[in-house]
């Protein structure tokens, strides 16, 4: 099972559950077969685990749980898989974070848009660092396209402009002082 969720491959991991696998079985990281098939972004078999009973909750070694690695994979279709099986949205990786603080790091745009359209996440959620999904898309990204959608969906799904992080630092600040101008603008047109 843990193979075939690894691999993504569909009739062997239906194969495995007819012959009585373990869906909850664990690999040498704690990492489950949902884990891995999200890792993945393989959807078919991560479709096939959900429908079998698999807890979306789980998580290994890392604190990495299958809903919170598509926070780091951007991954649309994975979430829209994971959605169903009702996952624990307040549930912490290891710097303290939801799935949309590492979405906000990468510029993961797309995935924070269909997150906080179909979820009751917090948007404003403060990891360990202090900062939020928002900070992060500011102080770790580059500025560019992605990151400005990521700063403007953020936004439009409620994040506050205001929110400093925990020395006090603005996200308006930030944006300035990195001169990410079209973010700036951003948080001022929010803010007004």
């Amino acid at each position: 099972m843990l193979a075939a969720a690894a691999q993504g491959e569909p009739d062997a991991a239906r194969e495995a559950l007819k012959a009585g696998a373990d869906v909850e079985a664990r690999d040498d990281r704690g990492r489950t077969p949902l884990i891995l098939a999200a890792t993945g972004d393989h959807d078919v078999v991560a479709r096939i685990l959900v429908d079998a009973g698999a807890d979306p909750d789980a998580q290994d070694e890392q604190q990495d749980s299958a809903w919170l690695v598509t926070g780091v994979t951007g991954s649309v279709k994975m979430a829209r898989v994971l959605i169903p099986a009702k996952p624990d949205y307040t549930l912490e990786n290891r710097y303290g974070g939801t799935s949309l603080i590492p979405a906000g790091e990468h510029g993961h745009a797309e995935y924070i848009r269909e997150v906080l359209k179909n979820t009751d996440m917090d948007v404003d959620h403060v990891n360990n660092l202090g900062w939020t999904a928002l900070l992060e898309a500011i102080i770790l990204g580059d500025g560019g396209e992605d990151h400005r959608k990521t700063v403007q969906y953020l936004l439009d799904g409620g994040a506050d402009p205001k929110l400093a992080d925990s020395n006090g630092v603005a996200p308006l600040q930030h944006a300035e002082d990195k001169g990410q101008d079209e973010i700036a603008a951003l948080l001022r047109a929010a803010d007004a």
